[in-house]
């Protein structure tokens, strides 16, 4: 199909990597979760027996059980992951009573999810870790390394600053390690991911309780 065909063409147009952007919408009744998630599995399986360039894989967060899925991924043959999707959600204008397709820069809140997963995949799985969505400053990119991301991915705040931002990152970057005396990246990745944080605990469902007790207004 299309996607076996494009992987190969990229890899032979010099390519030294590929993602998959995948998103299969379920809206069946009938359909299983672990058909779904077969789909996935059997497409990633293809496109590895295709090339022989890294192969990342960009998903989403609504899986019932994320790590066995990711792991799954892993075994057909990614050597990386996205985290996460930031997929279209439509909105309705009921003046004109039609479907909007309004498109939303993300929020800086939304890095909480990455983070979260990928501080409990990343002592799992031995594989590339990319965080994406809502970052937009060098401490946002500082929390995900911190719980074990590789790679950090940024959009919305470059539409919102300009390319200049960038540059305004990568300078608060280098700071925070001097201040904190860091060496270099590696040197901080990962710990604070599930396996090395003082309380992993806080990553899990059973913390919420104590959110809500020390929340203020």
């Amino acid at each position: 199909g299309g996607w076996i065909r494009y992987a190969k063409q990229m890899e032979s147009a010099g390519a030294s990597a590929l993602e998959l952007n995948v998103y299969y919408l379920s809206t069946e009744v009938n359909v299983t979760s672990a058909r779904l998630e077969q789909n996935y599995y059997e497409l990633v399986s293809a496109v590895r027996e295709t090339i022989s360039i890294p192969l990342s894989v960009k998903i989403g967060p609504f899986f019932s059980s994320l790590p066995n899925f990711a792991k799954g991924l892993v075994d057909a043959g990614a050597n990386g992951l996205v985290l996460f999707n930031r997929f279209l959600q439509p909105d309705l204008d009921v003046e004109r009573m039609v479907i909007d397709p309004r498109l939303e820069l993300s929020q800086r809140v939304e890095t909480r999810l990455p983070m979260r997963w990928i501080a409990i995949l990343d002592p799992q799985l031995d594989i590339s870790l990319a965080a994406n969505s809502g970052i937009h400053s060098a401490n946002d990119i500082f929390k995900l390394l911190l719980v074990g991301a590789d790679v950090v991915m940024m959009t919305s705040a470059l539409l919102k600053f300009g390319a200049q931002h960038l540059k305004k990152v990568d300078e608060d970057l280098r700071e925070w390690c001097v201040q904190r005396e860091y060496r270099s990246i590696d040197q901080l990745r990962g710990s604070m991911s599930r396996a090395n944080c003082p309380d992993a605990s806080a990553l899990e469902r059973g913390n919420y309780m104590k959110a809500l007790q020390s929340y203020t207004a």
